[in-house]
């Protein structure tokens, strides 16, 4: 019996089959919901919107996908920097059960600053993100209560793969 869905959105100048998106993908289904990995490379391209591509087209994407998803059951936002940040955003616009966020940049330039739903909220961040600094996503964390699990890692989270898995998985597991 599927649980759920779940939307798995890559960081800038990554793609679907990137190893930690692809990571919280077997999690998903070893869990039960099923996923999906949108391709936001095509947008990520546009140097001529923005120095991290066409932001506004990217959650445009997700929205359109969360909203039919969101019409057919239970759905879970996730995302890695970039996608945290649009999953976090698309959120607030349509209702879904939780967000896992890894590495969310927690202002974006002239874009809105980091929101999202009043959903239980995953955080993975890295005690050594030279992009975030991890006070701010602390400081963003404490008035939501979200879930914060902090790494000795960098921004891209290269050796903290497993350790986002297990925490996606626990994630879920409390739906």
């Amino acid at each position: 019996m599927m649980r759920g869905h779940c939307i798995l959105s890559h960081g800038f100048e990554s793609g679907p089959d990137a190893t930690k998106v692809s990571a919280l993908a077997e999690v998903a289904e070893r869990h039960g919901w099923t996923h999906e990995r949108p391709d936001y490379t095509d947008l990520d391209a546009r140097r001529d919107v923005s120095e991290l591509g066409d932001v506004v087209a990217r959650q445009r994407r997700l929205l359109e996908l969360a909203r039919a998803a969101a019409a057919r059951g239970p759905l879970v936002l996730a995302g890695s920097s970039l996608g945290s940040y649009i999953a976090a955003r698309v959120s607030l616009e349509v209702p879904v059960r939780a967000l896992f966020l890894m590495v969310p940049p927690t202002t974006m330039g002239r874009l809105p600053a980091l929101d999202a739903a009043a959903v239980p909220v995953s955080i993975v961040h890295a005690w050594r993100d030279e992009l975030i600094p991890a006070q701010e996503v602390i400081d963003w964390a404490r008035p939501r209560a979200a879930r914060l699990l902090l790494v000795d890692d960098g921004h891209r989270l290269s050796t903290s793969v497993e350790t986002s898995a297990r925490a996606f998985a626990e994630l879920l597991a409390s739906l």
